[in-house]
């Protein structure tokens, strides 16, 4: 098991690593990706990877990053949009169940049914008897996909204010970004202690040995993405990987325990 988050300070920006040695190492885990894909394909095995975070933290940059050379009929990221009348009448997970994996397929979700236990709760878009009894649920939903086979990862994107500040403020000025732009970015910093709270009971109550939650220190966006996609292939097997290149940063990525908030190692 990984070890615990340590307490030394590594929310720098610009990236702690150079932009040459960024793009080597990179490059180097694309290839353990299309390794691991080869496998999965052929062993019809079904991988799904939940992203969460805060506005900003960076599940978008790392979701491109591990497709990015690998075979689009097998691979499929997911990001449901504003819930539909029909959506909000149904049973919560249904709208998400038809985008499972079947075998020999990776899918990822760019925020996935905890949608429920952050924004919507923060938000007011569902009603406390909504969201306990999601929160109730999510576990034994969780553990059904465990056992049919599902390979599941969930790894929550975790930064500082004042990195999501910058990072907001940046998406406004470039004309590259702006299609991020939402009407609740305004509220992501003035909610901050909301959203807090909200991950706090989230991760308290939906983290098991079952279905783990991994935390990814995320200040620094490609130390992130490095170690979510070194942290991914050291978990799974595949012929001829390269395990000296996949270790992961236990500084930057570990398993989530209930002491990191009041360690202060999860942001305030």
């Amino acid at each position: 098991m990984r070890g615990k988050i340590g307490t030394r300070n590594l929310r720098k920006t610009p990236s702690t690593i150079s932009r040459e040695v960024y793009e080597n190492s990179l490059h180097q885990l694309q290839i353990e990706l299309v390794k691991l894909q080869r496998h999965f394909i052929k062993c019809n095995e079904k991988i799904l990877v939940i992203f969460e975070g805060r506005d900003a933290s960076g599940k978008d940059g790392t979701i491109k990053r591990i497709v990015q050379h690998l075979s689009p009929r097998e691979t499929r990221v997911v990001a449901l949009g504003k819930p539909s009348d029909r959506d909000r009448s149904s049973w919560y997970f249904q709208r998400y169940v038809p985008y499972l994996p079947v075998a020999q397929e990776l899918v990822l979700f760019n925020r996935s049914w905890y949608n429920r236990a952050g924004v919507e709760r923060v938000m007011g878009f569902c009603t406390e008897a909504e969201y306990k009894e999601f929160i109730n649920s999510v576990p034994e939903f969780e553990r059904m996909l465990v056992h049919s086979g599902i390979k599941l990862f969930k790894y929550y994107l975790d930064i500082s204010k004042t990195e999501q500040k910058r990072r907001l403020d940046k998406r406004k000025s470039d004309p590259l970004t702006q299609w991020k732009i939402s009407t609740l970015d305004s509220q992501a910093l003035k909610k901050w202690k909301q959203y807090s709270l909200a991950r706090d009971e989230m991760l308290a109550h939906t983290h098991s040995l079952t279905a783990p939650w991994t935390i990814v220190h995320a200040d620094d966006k490609q130390l992130a993405r490095l170690n979510i996609i070194k942290d991914m292939l050291s978990r799974l097997d595949y012929a001829d990987k390269a395990k000296r290149l996949i270790l992961p940063d236990p500084q930057i990525i570990s398993t989530y325990d209930a002491t990191q908030p009041k360690k202060g190692l999860l942001a305030p």
